[in-house]
């Protein structure tokens, strides 16, 4: 293993001292760090609506979230999960609405704890064809059908959270004068 790959490696792990509510983490375990984009839109009724796509081994509906790629920040690494995932293309926020925690199961049986650090993502277009569309289904949701959709109980608040962030951001712009 190079030098580079190794420190690459080294900075999927988050340090993280206080025991996350519900996480199920033991004492000592290391966090390893994802991204995931929040894709949105607003409806024509003034609603935000969701994009969750399908995971493929369980079917369970989800945030289109990876690992850290090189050279990429966490939001253009989350949009790039985006793209591949969902084939949605858009801009995200510079900046994450929040995180939640869950347990990635590995082919061996093993499970690694995850912090993933969630980017609004403003949905410019769909496409017809993605890296991953016959390994997943994705669907629009009202934001809060799409947070009874999802299994993790942070990820739940976090999009309801994230809707009122994002109107708000909304509102603000409609009500800012031109100039």
């Amino acid at each position: 293993m190079r030098l580079t790959d190794r420190a690459a490696c080294e900075r999927k792990i988050v340090l993280e001292t206080a025991n996350s509510e519900g996480s199920g983490r033991l004492s000592g375990e290391p966090v390893r760090l994802q991204y995931a984009a929040l894709p949105y839109r607003l409806s024509d009724a003034g609603c935000l609506d969701i994009i969750l796509v399908t995971s493929r081994d369980t079917g369970r509906w989800v945030l289109p979230k990876g690992w850290p790629m090189r050279g990429k920040t966490g939001a253009e690494a989350a949009a790039r999960e985006a793209y591949e995932e969902a084939g949605i293309i858009g801009y995200p926020a510079a900046t994450p609405v929040g995180a939640y925690h869950y347990r990635k199961r590995r082919s061996h049986g093993a499970s690694v704890l995850c912090r993933v650090e969630v980017f609004p993502l403003d949905v410019l277009d769909e496409l017809d064809r993605w890296p991953e569309k016959r390994q997943r289904r994705r669907s629009w949701f009202a934001a809060k059908d799409a947070s009874g959709l999802v299994d993790e109980a942070e990820l739940k608040a976090l999009i309801l959270t994230a809707q009122d962030v994002i109107l708000r951001a909304f509102d603000k712009e409609v009500a800012a004068p031109a100039g």
